[in-house]
């Protein structure tokens, strides 16, 4: 298992050195387009600095010598290649993007070069640059041009196999990625009907317990609303069976003061006649 992984470490160590940005200046001694003596002298002195490492003092040279021979494209690819190995350091606030000048300069070589062998490094190189930038797709697209130019290029093959397992790799995360939002965002879904569920038979049940309360309260109003006729009920009851009483008392008063005035009246004739 040990062995393994060390296995592994070494190929992932050597994929790692092989997809470094290509920036080896070229000395090519293919010439299709007119060259001056001045313009291969600042190229091989830019050449000379950049094995240095003293990369902005190459670009300088490079520059001059497409002053120079402006269709020069040896020092175009150069340039670029110097303007790759600068881009660590540059400022970003500065405006100045390396890699973009780069990449623009490897495009017009790829497409419109005339030497096959520089165009077929142009692409290998932007197949470089879109790796390093997680760009697999366009890796793989750059590698399949730098192929088509220099079917020969083991390198830009071996590339382009290591590019397409990151595209692969790449694509299946996105998609890993896009189930994993889908299921979230059904999950969400579910559990925000749950809840809605929950806060439905929630207000069904105030509702219905409001009604409950409603319908006692009811009962309870109509059942006093009751007591209470039926208080005023006995209440009349009580009053017309007073009166009734109170009158029935006084026609008994009344009868018997007449009976007793009759009684008086008999009581006064004169029973002597004159």
């Amino acid at each position: 298992m040990k062995t393994a992984n060390k296995t592994l470490a070494m190929i992932l160590v050597a994929a790692a050195g092989m997809l470094g940005i290509t920036a080896r200046a070229s000395d090519s001694d293919q010439e299709i387009l007119p060259t001056t003596k001045q313009e291969r002298n600042l190229i091989r002195e830019g050449n000379s600095l950049y094995r240095q490492k003293r990369f902005a003092e190459a670009e300088v040279k490079y520059r001059k010598a497409l002053e120079e021979v402006p269709q020069s494209e040896t020092a175009l690819f150069n340039l670029a290649a110097s303007l790759i190995r600068q881009s660590g350091s540059a400022d970003p606030n500065s405006g100045n993007n390396p890699i973009k000048d780069a990449s623009e300069i490897l495009r017009q070589l790829g497409k419109d070069g005339f030497d096959t062998n520089l165009s077929g490094k142009a692409f290998y190189n932007l197949g470089n640059i879109a790796f390093n930038n997680n760009d697999f797709a366009g890796a793989v697209d750059m590698y399949k041009h730098s192929l088509r130019k220099n079917p020969d290029d083991d390198k830009a093959r071996q590339n382009l196999r290591i590019a397409q397992k990151k595209l692969e790799q790449q694509q299946q995360d996105q998609q890993n990625n896009q189930d994993k939002q889908n299921q979230d965002q059904q999950q969400n879904q579910d559990q925000q009907q749950q809840q809605d569920k929950q806060n439905q038979d929630q207000q069904n049940q105030d509702q219905q317990q409001n009604q409950d309360q409603q319908q006692q309260q009811d009962k309870k109003d109509q059942h006093k609303k009751q007591q209470q006729q039926q208080q005023m009920s006995d209440s009349n009851a009580d009053k017309i069976l007073k009166a009734m009483e109170n009158e029935e008392a006084t026609t008994r008063k009344r009868v018997e003061a007449e009976k007793k005035k009759a009684a008086a009246a008999r009581k006064k004739q004169v029973t002597n006649p004159w």
